[in-house]
């Protein structure tokens, strides 16, 4: 076997072995994490998620954009611990934090907001961390908790009485993603899909007269199931209002 032959072979191996080192026994994958400044440190209202205002508070202001974890969308609303591996800065629990926003940086998974970002650190130490700018992280996901709260759906604000409705879903706990919504079309005695917008937002145009039902489809641990969401939009439905589906994703 030739010197290339043999360096390629070496390189092949090498490629092979590093992302196995990049995930621990916990189940935490390692990658890095920047930030990104706001005047009150919190996020933003023109996520890429559709969230709005939600986005800026949810989790108390610990959000986070992220880039492949966005998944076009689908990943709106997860939630992730993440974990800087400073040691001598760090606190050994991290941050927990909810996607809201789309984002990519130096090769990061996470763009933190700043409040997110400077409870990595321990206490007297976030100035230190923030100095880095971009710092070695390890995250797993984990499921979302919103004690005190159910699944809430908001017409957005673009939504147009009656000819056109667009709705994002709020406080998904649990460690599930939606991937499919539709509505239930009585004249036809049929479900209508909804058309994924962008982020988290559906919208369908002409939507069915009177109080709306859903299903949605959710992926989890348990696979695809369709849960049911009757009666949640009132027959005289208003922009930007929120509705309780009284159940709970878990």
């Amino acid at each position: 076997m030739g010197f290339a032959a043999k360096t390629y072979c070496s390189l092949l191996y090498v490629m092979v072995l590093l992302p196995l080192v990049c995930y621990s026994q916990d189940a935490y994958v390692c990658s890095r994490a920047t930030y990104y400044g706001s005047p009150d440190c919190l996020g933003t209202p023109t996520g890429a998620c559709g969230f709005g205002e939600y986005g800026r508070t949810v989790y108390d202001g610990g959000v986070s954009g992220v880039s492949r974890l966005f998944r076009n969308g689908t990943g709106c609303g997860a939630c992730y611990q993440v974990r800087c591996k400073v040691p001598q800065l760090c606190t050994e629990d991290g941050v927990r934090v909810v996607v809201t926003d789309y984002g990519e940086g130096d090769k990061t998974d996470f763009i933190l907001s700043t409040r997110a970002y400077s409870r990595l650190a321990r206490p007297n130490a976030a100035l230190d961390l923030f100095a880095y700018g971009v710092v070695d992280i390890e995250y797993r996901r984990i499921p979302c908790q919103y004690p005190g709260y159910n699944l809430m759906v908001k017409v957005h604000e673009h939504s147009r009485f009656p000819e056109y409705l667009a709705l994002v879903m709020l406080y998904q706990a649990g460690q599930n993603d939606i991937t499919a919504t539709e509505v239930w079309q009585a004249d036809c005695q049929q479900w209508r899909g909804i058309r994924k917008a962008y982020g988290a937002v559906w919208d369908m145009a002409n939507p069915p007269a009177g109080a709306l039902n859903f299903r949605v489809q959710v992926s989890g641990s348990a696979g695809l199931k369709w849960v049911q969401l009757s009666s949640v939009i009132p027959s005289e439905w208003k922009a930007g209002a929120v509705y309780d589906t009284t159940i709970q994703l878990t």
